[in-house]
């Protein structure tokens, strides 16, 4: 019967205690257990190291993704980018100036002058500053601030405009005697208004100084405006402006504004020594067959820098794109 009886042991102060704990406490596992637990890490290990880049950040213990640096390219490519759409942005922010101060200072913008604005030359100045400005300072804010959005907007405008210009090109091609007839038409028009429009007088003087000329098609054009025709009352009738002479300065200092006084009641073995007898839309012919080389690399050298910021936009936002995700 005693062994059914449990005796308990009273904790003596002065009685030593087993700190030890035995297998069977439950602080302890067995070893058998200890092993299993020990093949089950290794496993999961084993696991963690060859699964995918998803498996790595859901199974690790912070979470987060593995860090991807920038490359070199990008960064090339980001700040080229950059200084490139700078750089034009300064050049559309001059002719945007250049302009206003054309408006201003022929006050084109005052109340009787503002019904004609639109055919002022400098508005079209005015114009290609601003949406030249508009344009690279997409390009910039977005290649520097990393905006997939606004380097979209800047690539398709581009692409844009190369489809205008190879379009203009061929249609140029194709059309040259219609686009003679309206270069005749507007230099007739021009000298009909010369003395009436500053723009005009000042375009058609920087043209026959330049091209050494008078007139569309001969120096007889110019009796279409009504102060040089020679039924016009006063001292330029039947005259051309100064700017058709072959030697405008006297003594080449002074500029002599009458030495084109009469010339057309001159016939034209006398009028060759005083004038120019050749029209300015010859002039403008032989001066794009002469440097008709430079005007395709300049047109090919502006065409491929669009087609190189479209690549060089695309291939940044790729690059933008792949570090976003994998951040």
């Amino acid at each position: 019967m005693r062994q059914y009886l449990t005796v308990k042991k009273f904790p003596w102060p002065w009685s030593r205690r087993d700190d030890g704990q035995n297998e069977s406490s439950p602080l302890i596992p067995k070893l058998g257990a200890a092993k299993a637990e020990d093949e089950e890490l290794g496993h999961v290990d084993r696991k963690f190291q060859t699964g995918t880049p998803n498996d790595q950040i859901h199974n690790s213990p912070t979470g987060t993704r593995p860090h991807y640096s920038y490359s070199l390219i990008d960064y090339f490519l980001k700040y080229f980018l950059f200084l490139c759409n700078l750089i034009f942005t300064v050049l559309g922010l001059v002719v945007l100036g250049l302009g206003i101060w054309g408006l201003i200072s022929k006050e084109s913008l005052a109340q009787e002058k503002i019904g004609s604005i639109g055919t002022d030359p400098m508005l079209i100045l005015l114009t290609l500053g601003f949406l030249l400005t508009l344009l690279c300072l997409t390009g910039c804010v977005g290649a520097l601030r990393e905006n997939c959005c606004l380097l979209k907007l800047f690539s398709a405008i581009v692409l844009v405009l190369i489809t205008i210009q190879v379009l203009f090109a061929i249609v140029a091609y194709s059309m040259q005697d219609q686009i003679e007839g309206y270069l005749r038409s507007g230099m007739l028009a021009a000298i009909a208004g010369y003395q009436d429009d500053l723009d005009l007088r000042f375009i058609t003087d920087e043209i026959q100084l330049g091209l050494q000329c008078c007139g569309a098609d001969t120096y007889r054009d110019w009796e279409l405006n009504i102060y040089y025709n020679c039924s016009a009352p006063g001292v330029l009738a039947c005259g051309v402006p100064a700017t058709c002479c072959v030697d405008p300065l006297e003594n080449g200092t002074l500029w002599n504004s009458q030495c084109g006084v009469r010339a057309q009641l001159l016939d034209e073995f006398t009028a060759q020594s005083v004038i120019f007898l050749g029209g300015c839309l010859g002039g403008i012919s032989r001066w794009i067959k002469q440097h008709e080389s430079l005007i395709g690399t300049v047109a090919v050298i502006v065409v491929g820098v669009q087609i190189l910021a479209v690549f060089v936009t695309t291939r940044l936002m790729e690059s933008i794109r792949w570090h976003k995700a994998h951040a």
